[in-house]
């Protein structure tokens, strides 16, 4: 027999730790992995109740144990109403797309998000007949002036892929209810530690878990926070018909990462924060972005709708892309990687990688040049990873 933790008045550090929590008979402190596709049933009347929406699970597709507590824990954190994992990020934004939106409809979204992202608005939705407005995100007249009264949905990420572009969450939302749009925020960098789109009105928020919600760089994994009316009239159906389910394993992964969310990002944030500072003071450093920092364009509203800068700085090295490679060449600490969040530094070189695909007009229109670096500040000692940073600078 399970028994749930009920939780009190409790707050988000006590969330992140409890919430969610279903314990077998066996009363298990650490939180039950459930490996299994499927579930036996007692009776046929059992399978047939089940399947037309009695409590209790029929196919680990549709649900899971475990996935559920992870799903629990997030909309807890997030402050949503409900929540379901998928298999990653980009299956959870492809989701919310693709559930809700139909032929003859529209999107507007900013410029700049992640590489993946910009693909499925520009190059999938159109296939289904789903047009789309790109603005800058950070411009509230631009999102006025693309919305039209087919416009179903707005899309944006804050901070954002890799300029850490800050867009106005409150003023989007206004916009959007004026042509009863959803608004849909990508909030990975900032994760619900720093940051929670739905108390500015958003509709929707979604992540890529595999990044500090994982923390350590293991596994996959997205989720999507939702209001009820959503999951019922588009997203369940959905899910359960084309698959992007969460392995139960990796959900099990987030879930116990999340008891360390709130720990790790403000370790982050105070690292990433010391090394924006050290960049800004080295000469072969043309620019340093950092939302907290008073020379970032938007960190009077980054600190509004944040309670930190996040765990990502990025900065520009004098030289563009040769000057570039030959100072992460160089670099002895800190890894050459595309994947962020980790506890471990990674640095990439955006144009090369994460946004390859886009064309020179299209980087240059997002302000991402040649010499543009992305630094996800891991929790080494911030010493170590400057002495790493002036070293591999002397390369260039």
């Amino acid at each position: 027999m399970a028994t749930n933790k009920k939780p009190g008045n409790w707050r988000a550090r006590t969330q992140a730790v409890r919430g969610g929590q279903t314990r077998t008979g066996f009363q298990e402190t650490a939180e039950a992995l459930f490996l299994t596709s499927g579930y036996a049933y007692e009776t046929a009347e059992e399978a047939e109740a089940r399947f037309k929406g009695a409590d209790g699970f029929t196919y680990t597709r549709f649900g899971n144990p475990t996935v559920s507590m992870f799903e629990a824990r997030m909309a807890a954190l997030e402050g949503a109403p409900v929540a379901r994992g998928t298999a990653s990020g980009m299956a959870a934004v492809t989701a919310v797309f693709l559930s809700s939106l139909r032929v003859g409809d529209h999107i507007v979204a900013a410029k700049a998000m992640f590489g993946a992202c910009r693909y499925v608005v520009e190059d999938v939705l159109p296939r289904f007949g789903i047009t789309h407005t790109l603005v800058d995100g950070h411009d509230t007249a631009q999102w006025q002036d693309a919305v039209k009264p087919e416009t179903k949905m707005l899309f944006l990420e804050t901070p954002a892929n890799p300029t850490l572009a800050i867009v106005d969450i409150a003023g989007v939302v206004k916009i959007a209810k004026r042509v009863g749009a959803r608004v849909v925020v990508d909030n990975a960098f900032a994760s619900p530690a720093l940051q929670r789109p739905m108390e500015f009105g958003a509709d929707i928020v979604v992540h890529s878990s595999t990044k500090y919600i994982d923390g350590q760089g293991r596994c996959l994994g997205g989720v999507i926070l939702c209001r009820e009316d959503f999951l019922k009239d588009h997203l369940q159906i959905f899910l359960r018909n084309t698959g992007p389910a969460m392995s139960p394993f990796n959900a099990w992964v987030h879930l116990k990462s999340l008891e360390t969310l709130d720990l790790r990002m403000r370790a982050h944030c105070t690292n990433a924060a010391t090394v924006a500072d050290f960049l800004a003071g080295q000469s072969k450093v043309s620019r340093v972005l950092y939302p907290f920092r008073e020379d970032h364009p938007q960190h009077k509203l980054a600190r509004a709708q944040m309670e930190a800068g996040g765990g990502v700085v990025t900065f520009e090295i004098a030289g563009g892309k040769e000057a570039a490679y030959r100072f992460a060449d160089a670099l002895k600490l800190i890894d050459i990687s595309n994947n962020l969040g980790d506890a471990k530094s990674l640095i990439t070189h955006p144009a090369t990688t994460t946004h390859q695909r886009l064309s020179p007009e299209a980087r240059a229109g997002l302000g991402v040049t040649e010499g543009m670096m992305r630094l996800s500040v891991g929790l080494e000692d911030e010493a170590d990873l400057c002495e790493d940073i002036v070293s591999a600078l002397a390369a260039v």
